[in-house]
């Protein structure tokens, strides 16, 4: 359970990171992370990190598919979450 419990902190903190980076690199005009890694990110656990790296950062809120993708994925991952702790309980 603790290893499940780091993955997803992990993934989600690299995810949050990630879209500031991204931003950050957009303002600038540098090369960007690309949509594809972080949908990845997203599917793999790390959906609720990009969301709030979203809201915190004002990133990727023009796009329909991650205003929507994005909470839904969270929504899915944190149902997930709770059923396998509680499976484990």
């Amino acid at each position: 359970m603790k290893y499940i419990i780091i993955y997803c902190l992990l993934l989600n903190v690299i995810s949050f990171i990630l879209m500031r980076v991204d931003k950050i690199r957009a303002k600038r005009g540098e090369w960007r992370i690309k949509e594809a890694t972080l949908w990845w990110l997203a599917i793999v656990g790390g959906a609720l990190g990009g969301f709030a790296g979203m809201r915190v950062y004002r990133h990727k809120t023009k796009h329909t598919s991650f205003k929507i993708g994005f909470p839904v994925i969270a929504i899915l991952q944190l149902i997930l979450f709770i059923y396998f702790i509680n499976q484990l309980a």
